[in-house]
């Protein structure tokens, strides 16, 4: 199931009962409303905030301005999407750089969310914006809290500085004297992860913002765990002020409810979303965005930012030669594959395309051991049959199988697929981009 898959496939059923009435009456509204709340609530999103995102819909949308549209239904969406991205936040919210540095960042959060790992997320996104972090060990409670942050960071390739078990308010005062000595303009403090809501150590967290100017304090919560995210976002904001969230293990949540919820419940915006287990799978988080990919409207501007971390210009222009020469091989269908999973796979870049959830994939999405397993066929390959496929025969057919463990069937499935991809970018080139995919 794509991110918020229920959430998106509930709210696509709703308003393609709309767009098939035409004109729309202000009781056919305020039913299709009622049913967005439930959708809302099966999503697990805050109740609260669920009424009174309804309320704010309905009053715009049974205007008569509205109702008297050529196509009220497109903007009862409209209305929709507007409210959620202010749901969510209306923009992107950036990390504060200090005027003095280094910047410190806090990270705090309960055990489990992913916060150290996201430290050395974090880490390595700074690291590609031309920042220079450190990474603070200042969780001397969990057992070999510190030796995680060393390995994550040696991955991050960004040092680590530890104290060992010394008191973390300490440690962190010694760490910015450190980054500042040695010309680091950002230190990211690990804190003590909770199991739950404690006194003493959130008294730590406490004493560490009385000590150390700390330009963002971010609490790192699991977007899985849906409502229980908003509550403990709540109790650490009254504590602490939190300057904005983490969302971790977005990749995995159907549902959205703390997404939603979290903005309208803390007034703190969502800074940052985890979107998989490798340390570049962080992203900043954009309102209008994520709106858009909840009802199905795709996200074309993070899919291209991602195809240009993955794809470089000479790589492009390559492509693009290879497609005008219609010289396209299998040994280029195979880079397509490795650029496809720099970008997050290929079920994460169909969740972006608008109109995806239209498709007929399949409950589970994209089959990816598939892909592997067209993978293993090409790589049993002789380079002069991937450049050459017509030369392949029964034969060869047999040979290639039993080097990859798959079927006769297979291969000439992949050799038909291959056969068509060729075709399609003959017609793109003969049709000078006034081509469609059909669908």
């Amino acid at each position: 199931m794509a991110l918020f898959g229920s959430l998106s496939e509930r709210l696509n059923h709703i308003f393609s009962k709309l767009t098939k009435r035409g004109k729309l009456t202000e009781l056919e509204i305020r039913g299709a409303m009622r049913e967005v709340r439930v959708a809302l609530l099966e999503a697990d999103v805050n109740l609260k905030v669920a009424k009174q995102f309804i309320a704010e819909v309905s009053e715009k949308a049974v205007g008569q301005e509205i109702l008297s549209s050529l196509n009220p239904a497109q903007q009862v969406i409209k209305i929709i999407n507007e409210e959620l991205i202010a749901l969510m936040g209306a923009k992107n919210s950036k990390l504060e750089v200090s005027s003095k540095l280094p910047t410190v960042i806090m990270m705090c959060g309960l055990q489990g969310a992913g916060k150290t790992t996201l430290c050395g997320k974090l880490a390595t996104l700074l690291k590609k914006q031309g920042k220079k972090p450190l990474l603070v060990a200042g969780d001397i409670y969990r057992p070999a809290a510190i030796t995680q942050l060393q390995v994550v960071g040696k991955n991050a390739q960004v040092e680590v500085f530890e104290k060992g078990t010394q008191n973390p308010v300490k440690t962190a005062k010694q760490a910015i004297e450190y980054a500042r000595s040695m010309n680091y303009d950002t230190v990211i403090l690990d804190t003590a992860g909770r199991l739950q809501i404690d006194e003493t150590l959130m008294q730590e967290l406490e004493n560490i913002r009385k000590e150390v100017e700390v330009s963002e304090t971010l609490l790192v919560v699991d977007a899985m765990t849906g409502q229980e995210a908003v509550n403990v976002a709540e109790t650490f904001n009254s504590r602490l002020e939190i300057t904005g969230v983490v969302l971790t293990k977005l990749d995995g949540d159907t549902r959205g409810g703390a997404c939603l919820s979290i903005k309208a419940v803390t007034g703190k915006p969502i800074k940052f979303v985890g979107v998989g287990e490798k340390l570049t799978d962080l992203e900043p988080f954009y309102p209008d965005r994520m709106a858009s990919r909840i009802l199905g409207m795709g996200d074309v501007l993070s899919l291209i930012e991602k195809a240009q971390q993955a794809i470089t210009e000479e790589d492009a222009l390559k492509m693009q030669k290879k497609m005008k020469e219609n010289s396209f091989t299998l040994s280029d269908y195979l880079e397509q594959f490795a650029m496809m999973k720099k970008m997050g796979g290929a079920q994460a870049m169909l969740s972006m395309l608008p109109g995806a959830g239209k498709l007929k994939i399949g409950e589970d999405g994209i089959d990816e051991k598939r892909i592997e397993r067209t993978k293993a066929i090409i790589l049993s390959m002789t380079p002069t049959e991937r450049e050459t496929p017509s030369i392949i025969d029964s034969k060869r057919k047999k040979r290639i199988a039993a080097g990859s463990g798959t079927s006769v069937q297979e291969i000439n499935q992949l050799l038909k697929q291959f056969e068509q991809t060729k075709m399609l970018m003959k017609q793109l080139k003969g049709n000078k981009g006034r081509f469609r995919l059909p669908f």
